[in-house]
């Protein structure tokens, strides 16, 4: 991209990109600290007239005018924190979660505010290797308005993420990777095409690497905006099966008679293999069926059935491919609602 161009689009978005401060309760900092913060010195000044004290912060963008605001959900993921949202033009107001999407890293905002300007969402199925890039967020939550140019570095990308080394790792899949910039306090603004359109949401880095980015495609955002704006809240199948996906190597090792699908298995013996009331109990899942196919589809590890649930929506009817004691059945279900 030339000089003009970037600034023109810069200058296009920048308006809708807000910075999102966190704070919590000193007292909640307090407990999560060893000996429940014994011999622990908080500067003067730290808390204010309420016991908050700032944690953190990180990045976010208007969606609609209204004051809808998107950003990552492990931006906004301590639940007894406040949330402070900062306008390009200085403004701030306390921010409401309306939703935090349980399957990919995006949560919805709510404002008091109107008339803001809002970003256009694009289409990130469109995107190819080696197109240009523009990522804008709050780097290092120090610095408001940062932004990077980069291309397309791969796409459908897969990683395992943590927020902290105490958070349970996550699987990111369908990542966009960039070479744009992308540090802490960047995650969940936005990185637009060049024509301005909102192509992915910021979302991790990976540590001790350079140039190596990633975003969450803003197609999945499309149906959780829709969600929020029809539901008020996002709405997200639920199949209800824990597993694990079979290569080769897990088949010869469990002396399995296929090399591909999914093996209903339970985490651990706290867990249940089959969720209860779920519509793979009332279909008549099994603990250790294999799952070989969902409509027609087969699943392996390029293809695990949370990307098809990803494509799916509540209250659709699908037909699975089980195989159980050798011989292969084929199971009718309607996926509900993920509570």
């Amino acid at each position: 991209m030339d000089d003009k161009r970037v600034i023109k689009v810069i200058k296009k978005v920048m308006p809708s990109v807000v910075s999102i401060a966190i704070a919590e309760k000193l007292d909640d900092l307090k407990k999560q600290m060893p000996n429940g913060g014994a011999g622990v010195t908080i500067p003067d000044g730290a808390a204010d007239e309420h016991g908050m004290v700032t944690t953190g912060g990180g990045s976010g963008f208007v969606v609609a005018p209204n004051g809808l605001i998107l950003t990552n959900k492990h931006v906004v993921s301590e639940k007894k924190a406040e949330y402070t949202v900062i306008l390009s033009d200085g403004r701030a107001f306390p921010a409401k979660i309306l939703s935090r999407d349980p399957i990919n890293d995006v949560a919805i905002l709510k404002i008091a505010a109107d008339k803001l300007p809002c970003v256009r969402l694009g289409d990130a199925t469109k995107l190819q290797l080696g197109q240009s890039l523009i990522a804008i967020g709050n780097a290092l939550g120090i610095f408001r308005n940062t932004v990077s140019v980069g291309i397309v570095s791969g796409l459908s990308r897969s990683i395992t993420a943590q927020q902290d080394p105490d958070a349970p790792p996550q699987e990111m899949r369908g990542l966009i990777q960039t070479d744009a910039a992308i540090n802490p306090g960047n995650s969940g603004g936005p990185i637009v095409d060049r024509n301005g359109f909102v192509v992915g949401v910021n979302a991790a880095i990976v540590s001790g690497a350079q140039s190596i980015g990633f975003a969450i495609p803003v197609n999945a955002a499309h149906r959780d905006i829709d969600d929020i704006k029809k539901y008020g809240r996002i709405r997200r199948p639920l199949l209800g099966v824990r597993y694990v996906m079979i290569d080769e190597t897990l088949a010869k090792k469990m002396h399995l008679s296929v090399d591909h699908g999914a093996l209903v298995a339970r985490e651990s013996d706290r867990d249940a293999a089959v969720v209860p009331e779920s519509p793979a109990e009332k279909a008549g899942i099994q603990e250790n069926d294999i799952v070989l196919e969902i409509n027609g589809k087969k699943l392996d590890r390029d293809h695990p059935i949370q990307d098809f649930l990803e494509n799916s929506g509540v209250g659709d009817e699908i037909v699975l491919k089980i195989l159980r004691d050798g011989k292969e059945l084929p199971i009718t279900m309607v996926l509900t609602e993920r509570t």
